[in-house]
């Protein structure tokens, strides 16, 4: 009976061991690595293009002189309203003129002549478009017509009333001419009343103060500071995804809500300018309607830094997920997801991104639970401990 003791004794020493040696096991084993991970989820997503813009007024109209002469004091402050055809915003006297000689004179007559018929039919061709626009504008209200037949109408209707506006001008400038000179020789040297020419408010005065002008002199400018539209320079691979129609986000202008608008044009052509870097681009002008009402807006005014973000791309049931959670991994895109409680590499198709997630198409099933920044410090097969965030 002395004897199991003695055995027990002699096995205790190895129990011991064995326990030791597991125990120095599980403390050698490296910890799961902390890594914060997102669920890959179904929901919105839009892909855009940013960059910054510049508010300009869509119609600009510069005054100029219509003779030689001694210009009289410019009264008129920049904002100050005008009225096309009413408003005297300038006064010349004219220079002492000499009287035309027959071929001058005859010179003269033509031109006036020919300014005429362009006139008339500048104005032929704006009551065509007016009418064509008053017809569409009826068709659309019994939705007839399509939004972008529409907006072709109205835009032949402005550049014909355009058209007749520098036709007026044109003849104004020749009629003016010839009184001055005096069609029989006498010279007139009555002042010359200059009128604004567009309907708005003063944008820049170029001659304020009294000084001898020549003809064809700019004296002021005027436009609609309501009519404005934006100005955006894209580099041109981003300009050729754009679409006329597209809408865009305008933001950082002053006020405390985006404002709305849609994509008129794609200049056609592009144009190089150097970066803040000292890198040649190659950048085309995106034109920008702004679609907010004027009552939401009326602190913008011209040429208005704002930031624009033209949406290329939108869903709204998208397989989404942080771009922080995928990265390269050869010429693929590779993400890991959280399995079992260690980390797995998983091949992933990534398609359109917002800039702050991407959309998934293949790889990754909704639910995933995915390791974000996982860098050089996470292996496949690794064990993690996962964060969410």
């Amino acid at each position: 009976m002395a004897s199991v003791p003695t055995t027990k004794r002699r096995w205790l020493p190895y129990v011991v061991l064995i326990v030791l040696v597991v125990l120095a096991g599980l403390g050698l084993r490296p910890h799961p690595a902390p890594v914060e991970t997102a669920r890959v989820v179904t929901g919105a997503l839009r892909a855009t293009v940013s960059e910054e813009g510049k508010t300009r007024i869509r119609q600009r109209y510069v005054v100029a002189a219509p003779v030689s002469g001694q210009l009289r004091r410019i009264p008129f402050k920049p904002g100050a309203e005008v009225e096309s055809g009413v408003t005297v915003v300038a006064v010349i006297d004219p220079l002492p003129a000499s009287p035309l000689d027959e071929r001058n004179r005859a010179l003269a007559e033509a031109r006036r002549d020919s300014t005429r018929e362009v006139l008339a039919k500048s104005r032929t061709s704006h009551e065509l478009a007016r009418n064509e626009l008053r017809r569409i504008e009826q068709m659309f209200a019994a939705k007839t017509v399509s939004p972008q037949e529409l907006e072709s109408a109205q835009m032949r209707e402005t550049a014909a009333a355009r058209d007749v506006a520098t036709a007026e001008g044109a003849l104004k400038q020749v009629e003016t001419e010839l009184a001055v000179t005096g069609l029989a020789g006498a010279v007139v040297s009555a002042p010359v009343d200059v009128k604004a020419n567009a309907t708005g408010r003063v944008l820049h005065v170029f001659q304020e103060s009294s000084r001898a002008v020549m003809q064809g002199t700019p004296l002021l400018e005027i436009g609609d500071p309501t009519d404005l539209e934006v100005v955006v320079e894209m580099l041109s691979r981003d300009g050729a995804a754009i679409a006329v129609g597209a809408a865009v986000l305008l933001e950082q202008w002053g006020g405390t809500a985006p404002l709305e608008g849609k994509v008129r044009l794609v200049e056609p052509a592009a144009f190089t300018k150097i970066s803040a870097l000292g890198v040649e681009e190659q950048r085309v002008n995106v034109v920008v309607d702004i679609t907010t009402p004027l009552e939401q807006r009326r602190s913008l005014g011209d040429n208005f830094r704002v930031e624009a973000r033209v949406i290329t791309w939108e869903s709204a049931s998208a397989l989404k997920l942080p771009v922080s959670g995928i990265f390269r991994s050869g010429n693929e895109w590779a993400a890991f997801v959280v399995r079992g409680g260690e980390a797995k590499l998983v091949p992933v198709k990534a398609g359109r991104s917002s800039g702050t997630e991407v959309q998934v198409t293949d790889g990754l099933k909704e639910g995933d639970e995915v390791i974000l920044y996982p860098g050089d410090r996470i292996k496949d097969g690794q064990r993690v401990k996962p964060t969410k965030v």
